[in-house]
């Protein structure tokens, strides 16, 4: 009877065995979702010749482009203190636990439950007769419970790859929030150095105007100028000194949004004011076909397409029988000195098959619902391309525009200069009224604080731009196999 035992066990391990080692993958084979291709270059650059990437590359620390050194500090932190990038991280390393703990079911799992226990039969418990009436005997027992599903089907290595395309995604969010956030603290930054240059313009120019007030003063106290124009002289100064005061209130916002991007209490950090002087540097675009590559955000929802294609897999699975490996082994015996003798040995094994006969269109409802998840997913991944080459498009619109604005107010600029120069001249001559001279003072200053803020709208465009690129991201960077550690593994999976 034992040999028969034994040998129906071994007829049955043999037989899932060989199924398992037949097995067949269901569900549709991963595709990635066309889009339409793109133009040989972007619409937006126009005439503006691009640096090609052998010149000026973005590399990882994009910033350093802008060759300063005050911003390259504080970009380095980002990567210390920003609690933001601790959370993606942390999200990360949680979706590679979850494909550890999928990939789990690759292997067995072996159970132990020891017990031991002390019964008394009643002597009084029918029959009466019975030699075991009365008696008190020990158990102890040592089992060993295996529990295996063969992964005839594949529901396994479609949810494992499911999973992991799933952490891929993660690993891609991580990059897209890197990357914003180090592009918001350029931002914020150039923004707060255009505002250093206006205030030192303004500063600069009541300096100025209190010259004019003093002239004034002395031509009104030669008889030459009337009281008015005093006052005119007053008003324009006082003025402009307000301005330069309000430029505080928006500089102090950006400094403190700094602080919070780099981890550091706005209390506590301080930006030493450092005026806008210098142009953006040329940006390295590249061609439109490489955008998908250069994008984290788009790589992200193309793994996420791929882990909805494969969830249609393991609801597929469900329309096939499960087959699941069974074995019990362990000691039992009444004393515990005898509990690993050769006689105490028990065991069981055996193959169990499980088939779904009817379940009200619940495996349809479930497919269905995946495959839906999987077109939900191509149309989000299609969108995110779109949105990707519009933003593209548009940095690209404003570098381009800029440069040009910022070359026609530079005459403008020039032209309001002259023009103060001359009235001037002819209100020191006694030729004009000092409205004239007010006059070309707010043309004058208006022109200069736009020149200002062109600068400083053309560096946030250059940021822009580089973060609509993909900041020198690739998606090689991605790993092929997170449950690794994050390493960059080129091997095929194998469970």
């Amino acid at each position: 009877m034992r040999y028969q035992s034994a040998q129906f066990a071994r007829g049955g391990l043999f037989i899932a065995v060989s199924l398992l080692l037949t097995a067949c993958t269901v569900g549709p084979k991963y595709q990635r979702p066309t889009v339409q291709p793109p133009l040989p270059i972007y619409k937006e650059a126009g005439d503006w010749k691009p640096a090609q990437p052998n010149e000026l590359s973005l590399g990882g620390k994009w910033w350093e482009i802008f060759g300063d050194p005050q911003l390259n500090v504080l970009e380095e932190k980002i990567n210390v203190s920003n609690q933001n990038l601790k959370t993606a991280e942390a999200q990360f390393r949680e979706a590679r636990a979850a494909l550890r703990y999928a990939r789990a079911d690759y292997y067995p799992t072996i159970t132990a439950s020891p017990s031991a226990t002390r019964n008394r039969v009643s002597a009084n418990r029918p029959p009466n007769n019975s030699v075991f009436n009365g008696i008190t005997t020990n158990d102890f027992i040592l089992p060993f419970d295996l529990s295996y599903q063969a992964d005839v089907w594949g529901r396994v290595r479609r949810n494992v790859e499911s999973f992991r395309e799933q952490a891929q995604a993660s690993a891609a969010d991580l990059a897209t929030i890197n990357l914003s956030l180090h592009a918001d603290l350029a931002v914020d930054y150039f923004q707060a150095r255009s505002l250093d240059a206006q205030e030192k313009l303004l500063l600069f120019t009541v300096s100025q105007y209190e010259e004019y007030l003093q002239l004034t003063e002395n031509r009104f106290n030669g008889g030459l100028a009337s009281e008015v124009e005093v006052q005119q002289a007053r008003t324009q100064l006082e003025t402009t000194r307000a301005q330069a005061v309000d430029v505080g209130v928006l500089r102090a916002q950006f400094e403190h949004a700094v602080a919070t991007l780099i981890g550091e209490s706005a209390s506590t950090f301080d930006l030493p004011p450092l005026p806008l002087a210098t142009p953006p540097p040329v940006i390295p675009i590249g061609v439109p076909s490489a955008l998908l590559e250069r994008r984290p955000d788009i790589a992200a929802a193309e793994r996420r397409v791929a882990s909805a294609n494969a969830q249609i897999g393991v609801a597929k699975a469900a329309y096939y029988p499960q087959l699941n490996l069974n074995a019990t082994g362990g000691f039992e015996s009444g004393v515990i000195t005898t509990l690993f003798s050769g006689p105490s040995i028990l065991w069981s094994a055996g193959p169990q098959a499980l088939v779904t006969v009817f379940d009200v269109g619940r495996r349809r409802s479930f497919t269905d619902e995946a495959i839906a998840a999987h077109d939900a997913q191509v149309a989000i991944y299609r969108q995110t391309v779109l949105t990707a080459f519009q933003q593209v498009e548009d940095s690209l619109a404003a570098v381009r525009v800029l440069e040009q604005e910022a070359k026609v107010q530079d005459v403008a600029v020039s032209a309001a200069r002259r023009s103060l120069d001359l009235s001037t001249i002819r209100y020191k001559g006694g030729v004009t009224s000092y409205l004239e001279v007010i006059l070309a003072q707010n043309a004058a200053l208006a022109d200069e604080i736009t020149e200002v803020n062109i600068l400083g709208r053309r560096m946030v465009s250059a940021v822009q731009l580089i973060q609509a690129l993909g900041g020198g991201w690739d998606i090689s960077t991605i790993p092929q196999r997170p449950e690794c550690c994050g390493k960059l593994v080129s091997t095929n999976d194998k469970p």
